[in-house]
């Protein structure tokens, strides 16, 4: 892998879209300036739950440098959105830990979220936030990365 030409695998889950989208648009912009050459490839999935699996499905194919996966998971009345998320988040957790390809999350869980404008307002702009600042974590992990191989290579010769 060279952080030259990296290809990024951008997961998205359709609940919440209106918000979702908007990490994985600030997630382009800011990778745009920080890695001119990256190649995002964008993924929706129906919800959270299903994020690890086509990470780790993507991860597999050996095209991918590194993943990120996007949702806003919410409890909507019914008592699931805590075990959601940590299942999603511990499913990406051994994505990369299971391909060694690098898996961010920017996937959020409010406390009380209503759809309300304000608080839809809010989270909008909170998730371009948090795909910008994915971004930086994605070329921080890749040239790392590529630090490690070189000193292995290194050590090799």
């Amino acid at each position: 892998m060279t952080t030259q030409f990296p290809r990024i695998a951008f997961i998205k889950a359709r609940w919440h879209d209106d918000i979702v989208d908007r990490a994985h648009e600030g997630f382009v912009a800011e990778a745009a300036k920080l890695m001119p050459n990256a190649k995002v490839e964008a993924f929706d999935v129906p919800g959270a739950f299903e994020m690890p699996l086509v990470a780790k499905k993507l991860a597999r194919t050996g095209k991918y440098d590194a993943i990120v996966a996007s949702a806003f998971v919410v409890n909507g009345g019914i008592y699931h959105h805590e075990f959601v998320s940590e299942a999603v988040v511990t499913g990406l957790m051994n994505v990369g830990l299971e391909t060694g390809v690098p898996c961010f999350s920017v996937s959020l869980t409010p406390h009380n979220y209503q759809p309300v404008a304000e608080l839809t307002a809010f989270y909008t702009e909170h998730f371009v936030k948090k795909g910008a600042e994915a971004a930086h974590a994605v070329r921080q992990i890749l040239d790392l990365d590529a630090r490690l191989a070189a000193e292995g290579q290194a050590s090799a010769a």
